[in-house]
């Protein structure tokens, strides 16, 4: 066990957050432990590098090939703490359709945790709202057995995002 390994299952967050902080050489090594699938480590450095990065963080720019390339075999609460950290990347035009697939079919993966698709659904948004031509992909993915599994509260953000999208598409204002 690596002394980040330690730390990431015997610390509290806030003292994790510090340590990163202190030691700039664990967070490629929280990077590698993130994409990989070394359970209990990867999903938690992963966790734990959202808190830790800045927003387009070049650290992390190196890493979002395989951060893409992983995500469709991780587990749910991994799926959505990888998300969460190319949430916070500008992305070029290959890996933004690369991830739009994959935050599609997390989507449509009814059976999945709302979180992950909560989160899968807030990149599809982002998309969208960049590339308007895409905006049709909206109205299909909002239909009801796409949401029927959420939460009420899940559900009235998700449509939310939906409509605010289709507000700007038609051109009319928000209110």
């Amino acid at each position: 066990m690596t002394e980040l390994e330690h730390l990431l299952t015997s610390a509290y967050k806030d003292e994790m957050i510090v340590s990163l902080a202190a030691h700039p050489k664990y967070f490629d090594e929280a990077m590698e432990l993130a994409i990989s699938d070394n359970q209990p480590y990867s999903w938690r450095a992963a966790w734990l590098l959202f808190d830790c990065m800045d927003e387009n963080d070049a650290r992390v720019k190196k890493y979002i090939h395989q951060i893409i390339r992983a995500l469709p075999d991780r587990a749910d609460g991994h799926q959505r703490e990888l998300l969460k950290i190319l949430l916070r990347m500008e992305l070029g035009e290959t890996h933004e359709a690369r991830l739009f697939d994959i935050c599609v079919t997390l989507w449509e993966a009814i059976h999945k945790s709302p979180s992950v698709r909560f989160t899968a659904f807030k990149f599809i948004v982002r998309l969208v709202k960049k590339y308007p031509e895409l905006s049709n992909e909206i109205a299909g993915l909002t239909q009801a057995w796409y949401l029927d599994s959420l939460s009420p509260g899940v559900k009235r953000s998700i449509l939310r995002m939906a409509s605010a999208n289709r507000i700007r598409k038609k051109g009319s204002h928000a209110g």
